[in-house]
């Protein structure tokens, strides 16, 4: 039997698999993510502390399964993104990791926008842009701007300490790619005064990065020569595997953040959303900066304890109030399709009356009118309308919150079996 090593680094955990050659899932270890540094508009981590979370999680796999674990023929990993890992020339972390969540580069986007207002992709250029980011280095960080050689997404970066080459996916690196189209004369990275070439090779999901190198600490010691996989973000897996990665077809993935999107067969714009192509299919839709993590807000905030989905689940289950609440789910920013990293949430309509329940159905009701203010402007851009949604992520699982997007959606939601 031949196994895959496959790994999830999400915003809030980090998830490794071992999947046999018929695609079931033999063994599991999750282990919680590391704490964010986050302080008014800026997020940070270690990238380091990714690494670690990669060698207890798949520690932990080969002490439950050392069969399965000896039969390893390949590793892939799928993560995050919009979020930065800084390089030098020895491949080690010149500072901290930015976030999705970091937005400190947000006055130095506007001025690129002007700057490069010719330019195709200035109209994308915001705060959580990579090429914001990397301007905002060459400002207020300037050394470490003269000696970035590499700038990297999370998956990346543990491709990485596997294999020794730097390489990415075309999704995953689309935004940065573009800028270095030159028109006019111009491009993204000759307006911020850097270079290209910090970018990694782009290769196919599928393609074979490099082996794991030697010695390495355990358990990759024990997986030398074993190819690992350029995998693409954690958005464009979860996609393929709800079978929503072709025309016609709507996602919406629920996890520490919320992205929706619609996938058609032509280009579209519509404002706010972010369009990608994939090989002649065409993504129209992105991330929102508030998902599911809007619920273990409130959950903690009420006092809820142990797990998330149980506390909103008793939350969900007392007395709602006939009038209901409207919640503006902007507790972070916003990403699509705002792309304001100023705006704020609110309860409207709060009364003595209302309770916990009625809270934790705002919560849910707001970020699934989110959903729907996505859907309608990629349907717009489109000119056609998708019989239904497939849902994914750990929201998923909550059946009332499934229930609650499909009615204010209109459509049919599909939940992928986990």
């Amino acid at each position: 039997m031949n196994v895959v090593l496959a790994c999830d680094l999400g915003g809030s955990s980090f998830r490794a698999v071992l999947i046999d050659e018929h695609g079931a899932q033999r063994a599991e270890h999750a282990v919680p993510g590391p704490a964010l540094n986050d302080h008014l508009d800026r997020s940070e981590v270690e990238a380091a502390a990714w690494w670690a979370q990669l060698l207890e999680a798949s520690g932990k796999l080969a002490e439950q399964a050392p069969e399965l674990f000896a039969r390893i023929q390949g590793v892939a990993i799928c993560g995050v993104t919009r979020t930065q890992v800084f390089l030098g020339q020895d491949g080690q972390e010149l500072r901290p990791a930015m976030t999705w969540k970091d937005a400190r580069s947000d006055n130095v986007a506007a001025r690129l926008r002007k700057t490069l207002a010719d330019h195709p992709e200035a109209g994308r250029i915001n705060a959580f842009h990579p090429l914001s980011r990397l301007a905002w280095l060459t400002e207020a960080e300037p050394d470490n701007a003269r000696a970035l050689a590499w700038v990297l997404e999370p998956k990346d970066y543990l491709n990485f300490r596997l294999t020794g080459r730097q390489a990415s996916d075309p999704v995953s690196l689309a935004r940065l790619a573009a800028c270095a189209e030159s028109v006019n004369g111009g491009s993204g990275f000759g307006a911020i005064g850097l270079s290209p070439d910090i970018m990694p090779a782009i290769l196919e999901p599928t393609e074979i990065v490099a082996p794991v190198i030697a010695d390495l600490p355990a358990p990759f010691d024990r997986l030398a020569g074993i190819p690992v996989f350029c995998g693409c973000n954690d958005t464009w897996a979860a996609v393929a595997g709800l079978g929503a990665l072709r025309p016609g077809y709507a996602y919406n993935i629920s996890g520490t953040t919320e992205v929706l999107g619609v996938l058609g067969p032509e280009e579209a714009d519509a404002e706010g959303l972010i369009s990608v192509d994939w090989r002649g299919l065409w993504h129209l839709g992105g991330p929102s900066q508030n998902g599911a993590d809007t619920a273990a807000w409130l959950a903690g905030l009420l006092g809820g304890k142990g797990h998330i989905g149980e506390s909103i689940e008793r939350l969900l289950a007392g007395h709602r109030h006939p009038q209901p609440l409207i919640f503006l789910p902007y507790l972070q920013g916003e990403r699509v399709p705002y792309w304001d990293p100023n705006l704020r949430g609110a309860f409207i309509g709060l009364g003595r009356q209302h309770g916990p329940t009625d809270l934790a159905y705002a919560v849910l009701e707001g970020v699934a009118c989110q959903n729907r203010l996505v859907l309608e402007r990629a349907e717009g851009a489109l000119g056609t309308r998708v019989d239904e949604i497939r849902f994914g992520g750990g929201a998923a699982a909550n059946p009332v919150w499934a229930q609650v997007k499909a009615d204010i959606c209109g459509r049919p939601i599909a939940v992928g079996v986990a």
